[in-house]
């Protein structure tokens, strides 16, 4: 990957820089500095990047997805508007330069807090207990931990739908397992590395099951299919197994007893 010529270089003192991927596709990466929370902030840098590029609906644009410290922009070489003898990626690049050349609110990056309802431990989080005595807790400290406060949806990533959160208190920083399962029900929560994951679909997966949400994570059908987006906050909310069911019940989730663990 070459990096945009200087002139389109943003100046040092700004926390991004451009740089093509291929022909269609430009990534704008955010600096990741030392600080204790730069990720996070790096974060909230690219989803309030994602939304002001968005709102801008640029001249060949088709795609904007933020991750967790980049932003990919997809666009049609053939629309964007490039002067004679000018390489798309330079128009684009320099369009995005400017656009983001005033300071991002990050504030404007959070736009929904998403309940969660999930069911921890037992058979809809089987690796709870394994999970506490890692961290030197009880499984009730885990949960009211993982449940304490809102936390950020950092990025999407591996499956459509599949959600990134964190991050999470600096004692719940259990490793992934050492051997992934083949697997894992649709809504499982998974934790590692003071993060957590939702599975949206059964898929194998290394991250530690503390619980299970009825919710839908994806569904194609849907006018939005993703349930939750980078940029949003879920909140974790403690439910029994009854409450699970009902939930489940009441928008056709999957059954709990259906895609067991292997």
């Amino acid at each position: 990957m070459s990096a945009l010529p200087v002139d389109l270089a943003p100046a040092a003192a700004r926390p991004w820089r451009i740089e093509p991927s291929g022909d269609r596709l430009l990534i704008i990466e955010f600096d990741v500095g030392s600080a204790a929370n730069a990720l996070s902030a790096a974060n909230r840098q690219a989803c309030a990047a994602a939304v002001r590029i968005v709102a801008a609906a640029l001249p060949g644009v088709t795609d904007v997805v933020p991750a967790l410290t980049t932003v990919g922009i997809h666009y049609r070489p053939s629309t964007v508007g490039a002067a004679a003898g000018t390489a798309p990626f330079l128009t684009l690049g320099a369009t995005l330069s400017r656009l983001l050349a005033e300071p991002l609110d990050t504030s404007a990056a959070t736009t929904r807090v998403v309940d969660i309802p999930v069911c921890y431990g037992g058979d809809h989080g089987p690796d709870l207990e394994d999970v506490a005595a890692s961290c030197g807790l009880s499984p009730e400290a885990v949960i009211a931990l993982h449940s304490a406060a809102p936390v950020d949806v950092l990025m999407l990533g591996f499956a459509p739908g599949h959600p990134y959160v964190g991050k999470f208190d600096a004692r719940l920083a259990p490793p992934r397992r050492s051997t992934p399962r083949t697997a894992v029900p649709a809504g499982s929560i998974g934790l590692a590395n003071c993060q957590s994951v939702i599975y949206p679909m059964v898929l194998p997966g290394g991250w530690n099951l503390i619980g299970r949400t009825p919710l839908v994570l994806f569904d194609p059908h849907r006018n939005a299919p993703c349930l939750l987006n980078a940029g949003d906050q879920v909140r974790f909310v403690p439910v029994s197994a009854a409450q699970f069911d009902d939930i489940a019940a009441s928008q056709g989730a999957a059954s709990p007893a259906q895609g067991a663990i292997r």
